[in-house]
């Protein structure tokens, strides 16, 4: 089993890829295997609502979204990691979630995710509930953990010293890991996938 992580910062090494690894590390210790997707800091394109979605994905295809929607497809669970930009997350991630659940949400459906935000000091959990409504759309149950899945730091690797954030990192992946590994169970034991019902999206304004 593999989890697919996803560091919505331009900075490779900052306090959002520290909190990113402390989980894999756990995650690794349950013997799952784990990839940070890094955003980076090019241009990410902005869902316009053409409707010109593809199998691939997404129809523009100058940045990573339809390699991550691939990678996804193979991906047993997930985990969002954003810095806190204004209280909010970094728009770079919105936008990149935006056009990968958008135009290729069928690679998420029913697997578990969860979402980690890093902040100096305040906006952690208003960036927390954002991130976390990509999981209620698409199905996918949500791993929890111990605390709120955050840490503080402001320069890299101040994260580190959050002791109580490490240990939220590790609890959370502890608690995806049994989500991923029961979800494997049923799935070996028979047990079929919801059949949940679809059709036409009702529009209020006439």
């Amino acid at each position: 089993m593999k989890v697919l992580m996803l560091n919505g910062s331009c900075k490779p090494n900052g306090n959002t890829n520290r909190a990113l690894l402390e989980v894999g590390a756990q995650l690794e210790k349950e013997g799952i295997e784990y990839e940070i997707y890094q955003i980076g800091g090019k241009p990410v394109r902005d869902c316009i609502g053409c409707g010109k979605c593809t199998e691939s994905g997404c129809v523009f295809t100058d940045d990573g979204v339809n390699e991550f929607i691939a990678k996804a497809k193979a991906a047993d669970g997930f985990v969002f990691g954003t810095p806190v930009y204004y209280a909010h997350p970094s728009g770079r991630i919105l936008s990149f979630l935006d056009r990968a659940f958008y135009s290729g949400g069928g690679a998420f459906e029913f697997k578990p995710g969860a979402s980690v935000t890093v902040a100096r000091r305040g906006g952690n959990t208003a960036s927390f509930d954002c991130l976390n409504k990509y999981f209620g759309i698409r199905q996918m149950p949500v791993a929890g953990s111990t605390y709120w899945n955050m840490a503080h730091g402001r320069v890299p690797g101040e994260a580190e010293m959050d002791e109580e954030g490490m240990r939220t990192m590790r609890n959370l992946a502890r608690n995806l890991a049994w989500m991923m590994k029961c979800f494997e169970a049923g799935k070996n034991s028979g047990i079929a996938l919801p059949d949940t019902e679809s059709g036409e999206m009702t529009n209020f304004i006439r």
